[in-house]
């Protein structure tokens, strides 16, 4: 789980702003604290994406945007970086997608879009009486590439910390 430090500088001290936002999804490949201790903010990485999926945040570190695309994980990023912030030994991202009640098939509306778009076949769709098959996310088979984020057009699929039991695996 990412954490965050507060800025306590004059200006932010009443309103509390984070110099790093939790909510953000780095780059691939990155860890938050990557991130604080190695990113320059150069930028390098922005336009290395062929996806156009990075970034500058308010902070001025890289930060993902699943709305635009996927993650194809090229590792472009990576190569264009002059840091040490990429580590390819690690697992690329440590979210998972999570899909949140505005879902059209929660709501009785047929649609399949984050199933039909995702490459690790994670989503899959039960069967139910009464209303259209529900989605169903697979933790363990998700690769948190984001396919689904960008496909989905109710906007219900965000990313959250991947669970514990598959962190590791």
């Amino acid at each position: 789980m990412e954490r965050t430090a507060i800025d306590r500088g004059r200006r932010n001290f009443l309103t509390g702003r984070r110099l790093s936002l939790p909510d953000r999804v780095r780059p691939p490949w990155s860890r938050a604290a990557s991130i604080a201790a190695a990113c320059t903010g150069c930028g390098a990485c922005v336009p290395a994406c062929p996806q156009h999926i990075i970034a500058l945040d308010e902070s001025g570190r890289a930060a993902l945007d699943f709305r635009g695309g996927e993650c194809s994980f090229c590792g472009a990023c990576a190569e264009a970086c002059p840091e040490p912030v990429f580590d390819r030994a690690i697992s690329a991202f440590e979210h998972v997608a999570v899909i949140g009640p505005e879902c059209f098939a929660g709501r009785g509306i047929v649609c399949q879009s984050c199933g039909d778009a995702c490459p690790e076949a994670a989503i899959r769709f039960r069967p139910r009486l009464g209303g259209p098959a529900l989605p169903e996310l697979a933790a363990d088979r998700c690769s948190g590439c984001g396919s689904c984020v960008a496909a989905c057009p109710a906007s219900a699929i965000g990313v959250n910390a991947r669970p514990p039991e598959t962190a590791h695996g």
